[in-house]
């Protein structure tokens, strides 16, 4: 785990405002790197990177604190939205608690989660479920609500704890 090593001491050293890790299938170092640091620093926003159809690794990363999960072939739009979107919510509080623990999502709103899930931008959710962005967007707020988290991060990992998402 000499990586894994590396990157918590060069972030002791000098924290910086988000951390870029890559994952591989069947390698848990990324994701062993990334609950590593943080834990050690509950501050360190981690965005991991890997292949889209890797649920494993995404679960794990999620779970192990990561903020946000892109694909391995991310455009630098999608990029550049994950940086910024996880730079604002720093000061994000904890997740609320949904009001209903047993809530139900829609069928549309399942769909809009295993895209996210699968690091999909919502252009790209739209496209396959043949609804506009803007639809997309709408059931993706409602699911937020429903599952009383902030953000695409929060709602996936929610997802996968709940076993919504696989």
């Amino acid at each position: 785990m000499a990586h894994g090593d590396e990157l918590l001491a060069r972030f002791s050293r000098q924290p910086v405002d988000v951390v870029l890790v890559g994952t591989q299938r069947a390698v848990p170092t990324g994701v062993e790197a990334t609950r590593r640091l943080v834990s050690a620093n509950p501050q360190a926003n981690v965005i991991v990177f890997g292949a889209p159809d890797d649920a494993g690794s995404i679960a794990a990363a999620i779970a192990g604190g990561a903020r946000g999960y892109l694909r391995w072939d991310a455009s630098r739009p999608e990029l550049v939205a994950a940086l910024a979107h996880t730079l604002a919510s720093t000061s994000v509080p904890a997740p609320r608690q949904p009001s209903d623990p047993g809530v139900q999502l829609t069928e549309r709103e399942l769909q809009v989660l295993r895209g996210m899930s699968q690091g999909k931008s919502n252009g790209q959710i739209g496209r396959e479920l043949y609804l506009s962005e803007d639809t997309v967007k709408t059931h993706a707020r409602r699911l937020f609500r429903k599952l009383g988290v902030r953000d695409r991060a929060q709602a996936v990992a929610h997802g996968f704890r709940r076993g919504l998402v696989s």
